[in-house]
């Protein structure tokens, strides 16, 4: 009877430390790829519509503009580097703890003007189908009629789709580039919502 209860015993080890391993391995795996490679978001806000909208879940990309190596502000190389009009996502700068995402609309370098509800990059208004239908306020500090407001090296403009409630940076100023996460590329849920992010 002691025999039989050993080998039971042993065989039942023998599974629970096979489900440990698998489970232990699925982790590293699970954080690695989300490290370096790709990471999910869920819209929280309104501040993209309707490009995203409330609930919308979705993939960023890390690998596009190289991910960050943990624990230092290293990164590794990316495939591209951040262009105007892509949606990104970075660190908040006003509170690291949270991620928030908005479309990229100047970098280091460059002015921005907004003006008559248009942008202006370097003093030409800029046109992409892609944000061409949205009418831009002039709000907060760093979005005001008339004000041409040059984007320091390093660092990137970034602003709403849905510009009359997104808090970007008309508002707070500028993303630092190793701020930036990566840069959203699909919508996976809901169902009917699943796209390629423009």
């Amino acid at each position: 009877m002691k025999t039989q209860s050993k080998k039971f015993w042993h065989k039942n080890k023998a599974v629970i430390r096979e489900w440990v391993e698998s489970i232990f391995i699925a982790f590293i795996l699970a954080m690695f790829i989300r490290t370096f490679f790709i990471q999910a978001f869920k819209i929280p806000s309104g501040s993209m519509r309707m490009t995203l909208v409330e609930g919308d879940r979705l993939m960023v990309n890390k690998l596009r503009y190289g991910p960050k190596i943990p624990f230092t502000d290293q990164r590794l190389p990316g495939l591209t580097k951040p262009r105007r009009g892509d949606v990104i996502v970075f660190v908040y700068p006003e509170d690291h703890k949270r991620d928030f995402i908005k479309r990229l609309i100047a970098l280091g370098g460059e002015t921005v003007e907004i003006k008559e509800g248009h942008l202006y990059i370097n003093d030409e208004l800029f046109h992409d189908p892609r944000i061409d239908h949205i009418y831009y306020y002039n709000q907060g500090p760093y979005g005001h009629e008339g004000d041409k407001i040059k984007v320091p090296d390093g660092e990137a403009y970034v602003l709403g789709d849905n510009s009359s409630s997104s808090r970007d940076s008309r508002y707070w100023g500028f993303v630092p580039k190793e701020n930036i996460i990566g840069r959203a590329e699909f919508i996976y849920w809901p169902l009917n919502r699943m796209r390629f992010i423009k």
